[in-house]
């Protein structure tokens, strides 16, 4: 590969804080989540976007909100837990079950996300990469595989568009 391919390849996945993290997760997943072991995992998340007008100035603020996201095939089932970037916590988990929700599909513009609508009044979008470097932010997990498996869980189950 030489100098410059090692250069230019960019940052490599530190496997084993990935795994340790994969671990937490499950762990405070299954802690929320009855039959946790039940369901395969990735990380998500999610964004709101608060847009302000000051005179002259404009802009927006994004708060970005981590997400640990199961699925259940048997149940036709999703399970979102709320989370923190070090793992250290979680809160009360979110079941989406495709017989109960309004409609759901996977929107490319302006972000990839899942965006599901369980009635009229609210939605969730979670955003879902193979991998994201910056800890501060998201969970350091590297879920190449299980975001292939959830996208096609999503699309061929829950996806009414």
């Amino acid at each position: 590969m030489g100098l410059f391919g090692k250069l230019f390849k960019g940052p490599e996945i530190d496997m084993e804080k990935s795994n340790a993290n994969a671990k937490k997760m499950r762990l405070l997943f299954n802690q929320v989540v009855e039959h946790g072991d039940d369901y395969r995992l990735i990380f998500g998340y999610t964004e709101d976007v608060a847009w302000f007008n000051y005179g002259f100035v404009h802009g927006s603020k994004t708060k970005i909100g981590n997400l640990i996201v199961g699925w259940n095939e048997e149940s036709n089932t999703i399970v979102v837990v709320p989370t923190v970037p070090d793992l250290s916590g979680c809160g009360d988990a979110t079941y989406y079950r495709q017989s109960e929700i309004l409609k759901a599909y996977r929107n490319k513009y302006p972000t990839d996300a899942f965006v599901i609508y369980p009635d009229k009044k609210g939605y969730i979008g979670i955003n879902a990469y193979d991998w994201l470097e910056d800890e501060k932010l998201y969970v350091y997990v590297s879920q190449e595989e299980e975001l292939k498996a959830f996208t096609e869980f999503f699309l061929n189950r829950f996806s009414t568009k």
